[in-house]
């Protein structure tokens, strides 16, 4: 069996880095690449609309010290596809294919796509409409370019478990459409959260360990909240995934390397022994 990739958000890293230097820092840090984030500021969906940054962009990952094999597509948060404007979710699907396009010239093999179908609207039996809509074009846009888009599971109710997740790919039905869980996020979305990593099995292209506690959701280092890593990922690395990522935001306090080198030393102790095969979706 292959090993196992581990990699780190880039946020995880000094905003005042470039990529290139993002990505030397996460190797002498020992991960095995990075994870890039297109969120909704115009700085990063530039990346995937302005054609210098996307040539620049892509340069970078190209010649960088490590591969970027998933990205963060956090962008919708703004352009939801669920949302009751239809510019606002014409949009949602034009950044999803932006993103795809991005991926083929970068070189990404997955992109993570928040489970809302609204987030600044409140949500509905419409937004759920609208989002499986766009949904069906971008997962069809993605399949033409082979590209593999993910849910991640949120903090709001629409989507915080892999089962609600599971809805949406048994709907498409299609191998361009699986789930990247949010370890943290579906802890404070259910107490059974190992089982429900278990209904996920199958679907699960990638994983985010990221630590939360009761209603924090973010800027914590992992072991300090109350995931339970060990036991999380005895039943992934069961199911056979391979792509885990560090989800972690810098502190702005200690050295960038330091920062990240502590956090992959702890993810790395909370792996079973490797072993050389999977147990399967019993």
């Amino acid at each position: 069996m292959p090993k196992r990739f581990i990699s780190v958000y880039e946020k995880s890293l000094p905003d005042s880095l470039s990529l290139s230097e993002k990505l030397t820092a996460a190797r002498n840090a020992g991960f095995d690449g990075l994870e890039i984030s297109i969120d909704e500021s115009e700085k990063r969906l530039s990346r995937i609309f302005s054609p210098e940054l996307i040539r620049s962009t892509a340069s970078e990952i190209h010649n960088g010290a490590l591969p970027v094999r998933t990205m963060c597509l956090s962008a919708q948060r703004r352009f939801p596809l669920g949302s009751r404007d239809k510019k606002t979710r014409e949009a949602g699907v034009e950044v999803a294919e932006r993103a795809v396009d991005f991926a083929c010239r970068a070189g990404i093999r997955v992109i993570q796509i928040p489970g809302y179908d609204v987030y600044y609207e409140e949500s509905g039996e419409d937004t759920a409409e609208f989002f499986l809509d766009g949904l069906g074009k971008c997962v069809g846009y993605a399949a033409a370019c082979g590209v593999i888009l993910a849910f991640e599971t949120m903090e709001t109710q629409f989507m915080n478990t892999v089962e609600k997740a599971m809805k949406y790919v048994g709907i498409m039905n299609s191998p361009y459409l699986q789930i990247y869980p949010d370890l943290g996020n579906i802890r404070n979305g259910t107490e059974n959260y190992i089982a429900d990593l278990k209904s996920g099995c199958g679907h699960i292209a990638a994983v985010h360990l990221k630590d939360t506690l009761e209603g924090v959701y973010r800027n914590l280092e992992l072991g300090g909240g109350r995931v339970d890593f060990p036991g999380c990922l005895e039943e992934l690395t069961g199911q056979g995934v391979g792509i885990y990522n560090c989800e972690i935001w810098y502190d702005g306090k200690t050295e960038p390397t330091e920062y990240i080198r502590r956090n992959l030393e702890f993810a790395r102790s909370c792996f079973p022994p490797e072993r050389k095969d999977v147990n399967g979706c019993d």
